[in-house]
């Protein structure tokens, strides 16, 4: 809801009326705005004791709205249609979503041709089930309307999609293949059905070849009783070709990956080098010894830290690169960063939120010139705690380009010819203050999940070398611990001056998932919490009573599938995997746009303006940038699945030793060791009996022979088939190391 005046100043056309305090959450929602509207939950209880739907104009009138009011709650009903709080029939009435029987969400589509709908609102009642059959006029990803028809034979809640309210694919990419004079687009990713292409009127489908990549525009969409049609509109090349993979993920998850004219034109009035007139208003930090310190291959420096001794214990400076400078809000940049709302991380191939001419250069923080910052300036006692911090516009001068390697051999190694002499003593300090906020972190209970990251190592024509876990020493550890810090401080000046602007939350864990946790690990001897609601520490004193132990990586996979998804938010619920109240992401505006509205926040905070004033626009934007977020997880790790079939290819029929890593209805997921490649043994491929699916102990239990295959278990595979376009690896098995026999009765 926008604010048209200043905060605290009562719109005398909306005074609070008896219906109004009636709302249980009327102080926090007159916190939030200028003129307080009904809350969402009290919306939600007066439309269901009404029993039925009731449109915008009764409500408005029941709840004695006036003026700004009634649009207010014309705006928040529309946001509680968008989120799935509510439906708006054909009459225009608002009703529940759950009285109605109900479910708005977006299609997630399975790679056997069913689905799920994954509610907008989470109701813990779990994602619904849609057959394949259903699933027939909807894309991965669409956003749809279902209603619930009971539940299928698993007990999973199943239903029908009765409305698909938004078509989220306009273009597909997949391999061309000519059938019987029709062209059909095998579609690459998660989108399963095939394409007709009856129309070769265009230039690229005369040109197309069999099995060549393509993109094609969806110009008729799938129903339940016809196929998608589609235009071939561009050849992306031959199948195998180096880089394919990227540019299929690319075009696959619509990735921007092109400047606009009006993004060219800025740029170009953008200087190469900064101005002495923009050191004005700014703390001229540019004798103190900052040092940016990151990976071998990075190309771009967000970050700069010095630390020095001081009577209480340290003061932390955390310089970031001041990106708000140059993209202004509403410029051509500032569109197509929200756009993109992330740079994009792929194994040979970066595409950067914000053009190279900043990310590489002006707001890049390379070594011996000057460039303008803001600086989180935070003093921290020696109990690790932030007893104050400051945050200002300041130009700095980078003494040093120094990386984990470097730093990490000096201190972990005692090398010391690996960085400057002069700056020795700062990196010693640094070092002292993370073992500091090391401790900390530990009484705070913060979870430190240790698992295996892999890169891949490429050889000549783009060709997978091979794959190796990368490696964290302490200079990782001791500029994540100065970023978090950082990160803390700004989260602290949103909230303690009830700034508009977007947290980094992270929710408590599914409890259905925490019980089955329980189960598990008690199975292995080992205690978790009995706790209704475990905390975070629960978890860190789990991950420590296993660090010695062989299979502390497959009881940590476990642990995290327990844990939600963090998400960028205005409404601060703490974040409890890192343990804070608060937490913000202020860090990485090269590549994050909420790092870049947060810069943005405390700037006009510092200049006593109020910045973000609609709480709903900024709820809107905090659900893109989570959307943009996953948009570009899910496009990088397909193009490490894409890889690693690739490298498995010629290896079909060659054996290796495993480790049983996930375990679902339909089979068994093995990681190969020393390797880090998974495949799966199918259900259908486990011989000699009928098995059943135990979810709390991840096991499948031969239903006659009593064997079972559960997660942990040391195997022996053969690579049986690799299918480069499923990104699909399957195996079969030649031994299971730990195979056994189990009594009992069977599992529920």
């Amino acid at each position: 809801m926008t604010d048209s005046k200043k905060r605290n100043q009562p719109n005398k056309k909306n005074q609070p009326n008896k219906k109004n305090m009636l709302d249980p959450f009327a102080a926090r929602e007159a916190q939030k705005y200028d003129q307080p509207i009904p809350s969402r939950e009290f919306i939600l209880s007066y439309i269901e004791k009404r029993a039925k739907p009731i449109s915008y104009k009764h409500l408005a009138l029941e709840l004695e709205l006036v003026d700004d009011g009634k649009e207010a709650l014309r705006r928040r009903l529309k946001a509680m249609e968008r989120d799935g709080q509510l439906i708006k029939n054909r009459k225009g009435a608002y009703g529940l979503m759950t009285n109605m029987g109900l479910v708005k969400g977006r299609f997630s589509a399975h790679r056997d041709g069913y689905g799920f709908v994954i509610p907008n609102e989470d109701d813990g009642a779990g994602d619904l089930y849609v057959s394949h059959r259903e699933a027939g006029a909807v894309f991965h990803d669409d956003e749809v309307l279902a209603k619930i028809t009971g539940l299928d034979a698993k007990g999973r809640r199943e239903g029908v999609i009765i409305e698909v309210t938004k078509r989220n694919t306009s273009q597909v990419v997949g391999r061309y293949f000519q059938n019987n004079r029709i062209g059909v687009v095998e579609p690459a990713g998660k989108i399963k059905k095939p394409i007709l292409i009856p129309d070769k009127s265009s230039v690229a489908s005369t040109q197309v070849k069999d099995g060549q990549f393509v993109l094609v525009k969806i110009v008729q969409q799938p129903t339940k009783h016809t196929q998608a049609l589609g235009e071939v509109v561009e050849i992306l090349g031959e199948h195998m070709a180096p880089g394919m993979e990227t540019d299929v993920a690319i075009h696959s998850y619509q990735l921007p990956n092109s400047w606009s004219p009006e993004v060219l034109k800025e740029l170009e009035k953008i200087p190469d080098h900064v101005q002495k007139k923009d050191f004005s208003g700014r703390k001229d930090l540019r004798s103190l010894p900052l040092v940016t310190i990151d990976g071998e291959d990075s190309k771009d420096f967000d970050d700069a830290v010095y630390c020095e001794a001081v009577k209480q214990g340290w003061r932390l400076y955390v310089a970031i690169a001041d990106v708000s400078h140059y993209v202004k809000p509403g410029s051509a940049l500032d569109k197509e960063g929200y756009e993109r709302g992330t740079s994009v991380y792929f194994p040979n191939k970066v595409i950067p939120m914000l053009p190279e001419k900043l990310s590489n250069g002006l707001c890049s923080l390379n070594p011996n010139v000057d460039r303008l910052c803001m600086v989180a300036d935070m003093h921290i006692d020696r109990e690790g705690k932030i007893t104050r911090s400051s945050f200002y516009s300041a130009v700095m001068h980078s003494k040093a380009r120094l990386t984990y390697t470097q730093v990490g051999a000096f201190l972990e190694e005692g090398k010391k010819d690996v960085v400057p002499q002069k700056l020795l003593t700062e990196i010693q300090e640094l070092h002292q203050l993370y073992k500091v906020l090391k401790i900390s972190r530990d009484k705070r209970g913060a979870i430190d999940m240790d698992i295996t990251e892999t890169r891949i190592v490429f050889g000549d024509n783009k060709k997978i070398e091979c794959i190796l876990p990368t490696q964290r020493n302490v200079a990782h550890r001791i500029i994540e611990e100065a970023m978090l810090c950082a990160n803390v401080a700004a989260a602290r000046l949103i909230e303690r001056n009830k700034l508009i602007n977007l947290f980094r939350v992270h929710g408590t864990p599914n409890l259905d998932k925490v019980e089955k946790l329980r189960g598990f690990v008690g199975d292995l001897g080992l205690n978790f919490t009995r706790a209704e609601e475990p905390t975070p520490k629960d978890y860190a004193d789990l991950l420590n009573l296993i660090k010695d132990r062989s299979d502390r990586h497959i009881i940590t996979l476990v642990l995290l599938r327990t844990l939600s998804q963090a998400v960028y938010t205005p409404e601060n619920m703490g974040h409890f995997g890192l343990a804070y109240k608060a937490y913000a992401h202020f860090t990485s505006p090269i590549r994050r746009y909420p790092d870049l509205l947060i810069h943005r926040g405390i700037k006009g905070f510092l200049d006593k303006q109020v910045v973000f004033k609609d709480l709903e626009k900024m709820e809107t934007i905090g659900q893109h940038c989570s959307a943009t977020e996953r948009r570009a997880d899910e496009a990088s790790r397909d193009v490490m699945d894409w890889l690693k079939c690739e490298f498995m290819l010629d290896k079909v029929g060659e054996e290796y030793d495993g480790v049983i890593s996930s375990v679902v209805q339909f089979g068994l997921f093995v990681e190969l060791k020393n390797i880090y490649v998974e495949g799966l043994v199918h259900i259908s491929a486990l011989e000699g009996d009928y098995f059943i699916h135990d979810s709390v102990k991840h096991l499948l239990l031969g239903e006659r022979t009593r064997v079972q295959y559960k997660l942990g278990d040391n195997v022996r595979i053969r690579v049986k088939n690799v299918s480069l376009d499923e990104r699909k690896i399957d195996f079969e098995f030649i031994t299971n190391k730990n195979i056994k026999k189990i009594k009992g009765k069977k599992p529920s």
